[in-house]
């Protein structure tokens, strides 16, 4: 009777914490009435647009938290089970049914609620009345004259994603690549949403993506737990020996980025002369009580930790979304041109000086940097108290590719990157032909499968093992596809539209960033990679593979060259900068950097692939004097009798 009347009382908790997130944003709403609007130069839609938003977006970001909760919690806390299929593979299937249930009804709630917030928050940030965008040229214009309309479409396609593949699907794998659908897709509105105005909005950006990435996977894990406890199943996260790290690195990331937020949004102003600032104290403390319920969880106080984690995480998301309905202080700092594109002012031309002097950190990619360096560096000491050898030049080639890409986008290569096309070009050569080399030449999946136990029951080792032999990335290794993709992202992005449209926003310069990244590691990582990938190449194909990749960088850079249209004239005449670009001769720079920029590195990579054959044929003839010598091969020498057989027989026949 005790537990019955315990699930009993947690269910309703529940259920209040889910009024609390949906109610705090609408109290906040309807407070506001027009002072949300007019003062950012918005029509005022009307007291009733302005509530159905807001509650619909409540309903689309509590969903979007269980969805990725349910998802993060099939994939690291709940059971698997290896299942072979065809060609002796083997996969993972969730094991239990409670994480795939979640998740189908949250997305379903999801894929209905962002649906209707495309029309909605469309029309709520133009002025336009719910009646109006009945009308379709209303909802037309409504639709693409911002970037909310286009963000919610991205967020419910996300979100179709992840309910057709839980209705078809179980396996492990399938599940982490909804998990990925499901952030990107909570991304979208964010990056477009107050973190893009104002000074300093690239630091912004960059902490929003890793706070909305932790957000989504630490609370929505805590939420789906509760659930899991409120239903009378086991909280199966506390089972899991990695929850303890989860749960401590999503904590701090929250606090720090909460924290650098906190800090643009107040533009120098005091956070208690303003609603943001309050809504902001109220998030920390809110990620205090998350902290404390992870103590007395510890502790073993589950019940008492439970209701902290929840109450915590409840009133922090409330609070957020109580946020998007609020003018921050920063919308009212004075702010110029370059500040709206880039979050800073550009006072001086691009010199070698300032290039290498004038430092910006990108936070985006230092912190990953960080983080990809702390975890090899600790798989490398785990394998060397194990008395495992690990090949030095490995862990200095993994070292060298990550400082590297911090000193490319976080030095004035990065900085004026968007201000200037020959730097920019400078910048993604790097990123995409000479930093991938030393990160495939680091061998991280064959330091982590080595350093990671594997167990009886699905862990980190196991998950490794069946994303390689996935059918997704075996698909993605086509040769031909990456082929195809690293060669045509350079001829998609600056031969179209897509490069002058992408470079106003910090969030679309970002994703150029990492596509180059990937997609040079996916190329490289065929050719000289120390993993093993799901499709391997022979030696002479993996020659061929790189040389036919030279004549297009060499065209590339001779039509950049060439005096043809200027690529992104319209918005660099937009940047209004101290002083005069000569855009035709940027943009021939720009294609020398790009002609050279693409021969050296393919020369070193031929370098690297001539020695790895050197290595590899020595290593052959080792192994084989090694057979040899053990008397168990006999090929040689029948093969010599035969030789002498023949000579005698030639010697013996008349002339």
């Amino acid at each position: 009777m005790g537990t019955t009347r315990h699930r009993r009382w947690l269910i309703g908790y529940v259920v209040l914490l889910g009024v609390l997130v949906i109610a705090v944003p609408l109290v906040t709403t309807g407070l506001m009435g027009s002072a949300g609007y007019l003062p950012i130069s918005r029509d005022y839609p009307g007291q009733l647009t302005g509530l159905v938003t807001t509650f619909v977006r409540a309903i689309a970001e509590l969903a979007s938290l269980v969805t990725a909760g349910g998802l993060a919690s099939a994939l690291v806390a709940g059971k698997a089970r290896p299942v072979r299929e065809a060609g002796s593979r083997r996969q993972l299937e969730i094991a239990e049914w409670f994480e795939p249930i979640v998740v189908r009804r949250a997305a379903a709630v999801w894929v209905i609620s962002s649906g209707l917030l495309i029309a909605f928050d469309s029309a709520d940030s133009n002025g336009l009345s719910l009646g109006r965008i009945l009308d379709p040229s209303a909802l037309r214009f409504a639709l693409f004259s911002g970037d909310f309309g286009r963000a919610w479409m991205v967020n419910c396609l996300a979100a179709i994603v992840v309910l057709v593949t839980s209705v078809i699907s179980v396996r492990w794998v399938a599940y982490l690549v909804a998990l990925g659908a499901a952030l990107v897709g909570s991304l979208a509105p964010v990056v477009v949403g107050q973190v893009l105005v104002g000074p300093r909005h690239d630091f912004a950006g960059d902490s929003a993506v890793y706070q909305t990435v932790a957000t989504q996977l630490l609370l929505g894990l805590i939420v789906v737990q509760t659930l899991r406890t409120a239903t009378g199943r086991r909280n199966r996260v506390l089972d899991r020996i990695h929850w303890r790290g989860i749960a401590l690195g999503g904590l701090a990331v929250l606090f720090v980025t909460e924290a650098v937020l906190l800090w643009f949004k107040m533009a120098g102003s005091s956070p208690f002369n303003s609603a943001t600032g309050w809504l902001t104290l109220a998030r920390l403390a809110a990620l205090g009580l998350v902290a404390v319920g992870m103590y007395a969880v510890a502790r073993s106080k589950l019940s008492a930790g439970g209701v902290l984690l929840t109450g915590g995480a409840a009133v922090f998301v409330a609070c957020g979304i109580a946020m998007t309905r609020i003018p921050p202080p920063q919308f009212f700092v004075p702010t110029s041109i370059s500040q709206i594109f880039f979050g800073f002012d550009l006072t001086s031309r691009p010199s070698f000086a300032s290039l290498v002097g004038q430092w910006r950190p990108n936070l985006l990619l230092a912190t990953a940097a960080v983080l990809a360096v702390a975890s090899y560096l600790a798989g490398v000491r785990r394998l060397h108290r194990r008395g495992e050898p690990w090949p030095l030049g490995r862990t200095i080639a993994w070292l060298i590719g990550w400082v590297l890409v911090v000193a490319v986008t976080s030095s004035g290569l990065g900085k004026y990157s968007g201000a200037d096309f020959a730097v920019h070009m400078a910048m993604h050569m790097a990123l995409s032909m000479l930093i991938p080399i030393p990160l495939v030449l680091g061998g991280p999946l064959t330091l982590a499968l080595k350093a990671l136990p594997a167990g009886a029951q699905p862990g980190p080792h196991e998950w490794i093992v069946a994303v390689l032999h996935s059918r997704p990335l075996k698909a993605l290794y086509h040769p031909l596809l990456v082929f195809g993709i690293y060669i045509g992202s350079y001829y998609g992005l600056y031969f179209t539209n897509a490069f002058g449209t992408l470079m106003k926003f910090h969030w679309a310069h970002q994703l150029m960033n990492v596509h180059f990244l990937l997609v040079g590691c996916l190329y490289f990582g065929l050719v000289i990679g120390v993993d093993q990938t799901p499709r391997k190449l022979p030696s002479l194909a993996k020659l061929g593979f790189l040389f036919a990749a030279m004549p297009f960088h060499a065209f590339f850079g001779v039509i950049l060259m060439s005096d043809g249209a200027i690529i992104g004239d319209s918005f660099y005449q937009h940047l209004e900068l101290p002083w005069k670009t000569d855009l035709a001769g940027t943009q021939h720079t720009a294609g020398g950097i790009a002609w050279a920029g693409g021969e050296i590195p393919l020369l070193i990579v031929v370098v690297v692939l001539a020695l790895q054959w050197a290595v590899q044929d020595s290593k052959a003839a080792k192994r084989i004097d090694r057979h040899l010598d053990s008397g168990l091969d006999d090929s040689y020498d029948a093969y010599n009798e035969m030789l002498e057989r023949l000579a005698t027989r030639t010697t013996k026949e008349p002339r």
